[in-house]
């Protein structure tokens, strides 16, 4: 808490400096002197006269109103202040104030044929996006929007089909994005023309640093005349300037505006860094989409990058932004690139948003060694095998406190909620995340660790995407080479090649994490120098994959277990006094590390399986004796055997702080702990599919089953991905190699199956058995 505790006492020193106030208003003017009787009229000119007090604290307050941009506001080291003569932008008394990138237009409508349309004379005028009375309106698109369809609000397969790309006059400038073939993130392009009747041309599909096919299902195309066919789609012709709006309301009685800028505010020190500047309490809004532009690779990770966000900060030391409301983003909303120092990101409300949340990402160039894509690596005579960075041009010690982060990654999907790559004791703390389409937190690579994620509640996440965490970090860092036998041989021959790159330990302590369409926590290839301490994972449990330094204590782990992948030899890894929901589930684990033991399952058959495999035989099984399970408080009671292993009682303060944000904050579902006995009237939901035990004579009678085994299927929810190849009252009798004789079974196999995407299901129906392929995620 020491970092939070040093950040309060900021804000109280800066707060008792006496300071010179200048005030911004609608209705001031450029000539005027600045005060709050003869305000300026711009934010530019505020700043200006800000520029010749630098010696002095000084305040700019902003009367309430939007305040459209023409160009972004950039501070340089010419704003840069004193330590004690801080530069503050803040509303006057808490009045409303919009910042906005976009031009509010005033247009002459016509309906014809159940459309609208207006001549646009202002050629120069952009057309990204189009938000009326705030609300985003769609681009004429295939297949239609439709609010909360997963992924992209609709998808088809036949998006681009020659048949219906026959029917497009001139698709010159539409679109297509499609997920990634694995569902790594998706990819984007754009269409430049048609090169005969029914195929494209397109330039595009450099988002994703993985490189494959689209995927087969999961696409769509906008921006296309032909598809305007539904209410809230508009278009806009290039050729004629004309734009078409298919609405139910007279949009000339309504506010349009259509972005013009990617960054409303920037700060980018030229010679020095900028400093001492804090934004406070002011709403970002209307930026354009620069999914186009996202093509730079970082470090053999699936990302790819664009440096630039609704707030950019590069070059930057003691930079506050705090209060603040960024809504209704194209591209990033606030991106630390390269050189940024004890900068911070507080109290603030993130949402709609086209790509990440937070962004902190190094300079290539101050890596050694670097690698890019996952197939590079260099050979040990030629690696650079100095420990640590190059030089100082990424971010450090910087915050991220008490934000509330939901709804991102609307349009590009390879995107997070907190994303950290080249940087270095990066604090994550008091944060909710939820909605997102890939993980909540990501860390890229190790360069170069002493991160702090703690506090955090992040839930519902990678909803569009697979194969991923709530928590997900790769650490494919100089020691990785593509080949494992080879790697193998690395490290063993120089383990000093390890840290070169994670230098400092990064810990994850005191979160809690929901995964349902992957892990809650997934330290994934090579991520190494970890301490994961104290969470509570309420979905996915928790997966290593291979690893070097990862200590494992006193989590609470939810109706899922410990997923030990592919382990190196003298990994050095340590599980204990961990709470579990079933039994360990590896894959291809031959060395166990230091020390996995003095854990707590609570079933004594899933501890029998765990000393099979010659660990934990000082492990525990029972019941653990929750404080309240049902409503989320995995403490454990006095009495509890878990306290015997060394298991010790959990702070559960998880996300934001700031009372506003707790009240506009969705709350995690918290889950049923699944019984090891299900009753014959219990039911359980599988993935949208609600299930019981098949266990009576008039249910054998309704499917037309033998006996009384396998499980009933009762209901599919229209949003199940398996909505269409399961039916109710079909009996699953199988799922992939596992034979399922009740819930109990069908559960295991899926934990057994977690990092699948799809699975083949042996059903019987209609008096017969069939198997069926269903989606997973």
């Amino acid at each position: 808490m020491k970092y939070i505790l040093t950040f309060l006492a900021s804000l109280i020193i800066c707060n008792s400096v006496e300071a010179k106030d200048f005030y911004v208003s609608k209705i001031g003017n450029d000539n005027y002197i600045g005060s709050l009787s003869r305000p300026f009229a711009t934010i530019y000119r505020a700043q200006e006269e800000a520029r010749k007090f630098k010696n002095e604290a000084v305040n700019i307050y902003i009367r309430k109103g939007n305040y459209y941009l023409s160009k972004p506001i950039v501070f340089t080291d010419a704003d840069s202040r004193k330590d004690d003569a801080i530069l503050i932008i803040m509303p006057y008394k808490n009045e409303q104030v919009v910042i906005k990138g976009s031009q509010k237009i005033t247009l002459k409508w016509e309906l014809k044929k159940g459309i609208y349309q207006a001549l646009v004379t202002d050629k120069i005028l952009k057309f990204d996006a189009l938000y009326i009375n705030e609300q985003l309106m769609q681009m004429a698109r295939y297949p239609n929007y439709e609010k909360g369809k997963l992924p992209f609000g609709g998808a088809s397969a036949d998006a681009i089909s020659p048949s219906r790309v026959k029917e497009w006059q001139n698709p010159k400038n539409a679109y297509l994005h499609a997920m990634q073939a694995s569902m790594w993130g998706g990819f984007s392009f754009l269409i430049t023309g048609k090169e005969n009747d029914s195929t494209l041309t397109m330039d595009g599909g450099w988002q994703n640093n993985r490189p494959s096919a689209i995927h087969k299902q999961y696409r769509f195309v906008e921006n296309v005349f032909e598809e305007l066919d539904t209410f809230n789609e508009w278009f806009f012709d290039e050729n004629q300037h004309l734009l078409f709006l298919k609405s139910n309301q007279n949009p000339a009685q309504l506010i349009v505006e259509t972005p013009q800028l990617e960054t409303l505010l920037e700060f980018n020190g030229n010679r020095d860094p900028v400093k001492n500047i804090t934004v406070k309490g002011l709403k970002f809004s209307h930026t354009l989409r620069t999914f186009m532009k996202n093509r730079e690779p970082l470090l053999r990770s699936d990302w790819t990058i664009y440096r630039k966000g609704a707030i950019t900060l590069e070059n930057a030391e003691n930079i506050k932004i705090e209060k603040c409301e960024l809504t209704n983003l194209g591209g990033n909303a606030v991106v630390f690139s390269r050189f940024n120092k004890n900068n911070t990101l507080s109290g603030s409300h993130v949402y709609n948003v086209g790509s990440s949340a937070v962004v902190f990402v190094g300079d290539p160039l101050a890596v050694r060694s670097p690698s890019f894509q996952y197939e590079d690596f260099i050979a040990y005579t030629n690696l650079d095998k100095k420990v640590g960075p190059i030089g100082d041009n990424f971010p450090s010690d910087c915050l991220v406190y008490d934000n509330l982060i939901h709804d991102i990654g609307t349009v590009e999907k390879q995107t997070a909620g907190v994303q950290i790559s080249m940087a270095q004791n990066i604090k994550v703390s008091h944060n909710t995340i939820y909605d997102v389409p890939r993980a909540g937190i990501n860390i890229n690579e190790g360069t170069w660790g002493g991160h702090t994620i703690s506090f955090n509640d992040v839930f519902n996440t990678v909803l569009e995407t697979g194969d991923h965490g709530a928590f997900n970090s790769w650490g494919r860092d100089r020691f990785w080479h593509p080949k494992r036998a080879i790697m193998d041989t690395l490290v063993a021959k120089h383990p000093e090649l390890i840290f070169l790159d994670a230098t400092q330990t990064t810990l994850l302590y005191n979160n809690r994490f929901r995964c349902d369409n992957g892990w809650d926590i997934d330290l994934d290839d090579g991520s190494s120098n970890y301490i994961i301490k104290n969470n509570v994972c309420l979905s996915g449990g928790l997966k290593l994959r291979e690893g070097f330094k990862r200590d494992v204590e006193n989590n609470v782990i939810i109706n899922n277990s410990f997923h030990p992948h592919v382990w190196f030899k003298n990994s050095g890894a340590t599980f204990k006094h961990n709470i579990l929901g079933a039994t360990y589930l590896p894959i291809r684990v031959n060395d166990w590390g230091n020390n996995i033991d003095s854990n707590f399952f609570m079933n004594e058959a899933s501890l029998k399986k765990a000393q099979l495999l010659n660990i934990d035989q000082h492990s525990t099984a029972g019941e653990p004796e929750f404080v309240n399970a049902a409503l989320g408080d995995y403490n454990v009671k006095q009495n509890s055997k878990a306290l015997k292993i060394g298991f010790k009682n959990i702070e559960q303060n998880f996300g934001v702080v700031s009372l506003d944000l707790k009240s506009k904050s969705k709350k995690v579902a918290i889950p049923k702990i699944l019984p090891l006995l299900w009753k014959a009237d219990d039911t359980y939901d599988f993935a949208g599919v609600q299930v019981k035990n098949l266990t009576t004579l008039a249910e054998r009678s309704a499917t037309g089953m033998a006996t009384e085994t396998g499980v009933l299927v009762l209901d599919v929810s229209a949003k199940s991905l398996m909505n269409g190849s399961i039916k109710p009252n079909d009996v699953i009798l199988k799922m992939a190699d596992f034979p399922i004789a009740n819930i109990k079974d069908l559960v295991d196999a899926r934990l057994n199956l977690q990092s699948r995407k799809t699975a083949l299901i042996k059903i019987f129906r209609d008096q017969k058995e069939h198997s069926i392929t269903v989606n997973l995620k």
